[in-house]
């Protein structure tokens, strides 16, 4: 009997809109969550491993995606929205902002559809890898089709 795949808001909206994606799946046994730990558990290149960032200014929400590696440079976050200052959102107000938890935190299919940019770096690659809205499970996507999905711009983001 074949294993039934658990459906994630993300993965409900990327199937209801026809786009192509390939859910991958890592062991989550030790507590790390963090996107570098994911790439090495999933065994692929950190490079097309990408994170999802939720920040705010005031009550005005944005989301970034960026390399697991790279860190999020927030002057530059803050002028790509248009605000003088972002800050990150505090994690326990995540869940019940986006629907999704810390390490799982996918662009695609939060409760409210946020501002988003991608990191510029993601044009390098046809297909990016992001969280699929859950602990253990990510998405391999095209990334013209997460910026569809998503309304996002690209920017750069990072340092």
């Amino acid at each position: 009997m074949a294993k039934k795949r658990l459906k994630t808001n993300a993965i409900r909206l990327l199937e209801q809109r026809s786009i192509d994606f390939d859910v991958l799946e890592y062991t989550v046994n030790d507590g790390q969550v963090d996107g570098i730990s994911v790439a090495t558990k999933m065994n692929q290149p950190q490079e097309l491993v990408y994170k999802t960032l939720v920040t705010h200014a005031g009550a005005d929400i944005f989301v970034f995606v960026i390399p697991v590696a790279a860190t999020l440079e927030l002057k530059a976050a803050a002028k790509a929205v248009g605000v003088k200052k972002v800050e990150m959102l505090p994690l326990d107000q995540l869940l019940t902002t986006t629907g999704y938890v810390r390490g799982g935190c996918s662009p695609v299919g939060m409760k409210k559809m946020y501002p988003t940019i991608i990191d510029v770096s993601a044009k390098n690659y046809e297909r990016i890898i992001v969280s699929a809205g859950k602990v253990g499970l990510q998405l391999h996507i095209n990334v013209d089709d997460l910026e569809r999905v998503t309304h996002a711009k690209f920017e750069t983001i990072t340092q």
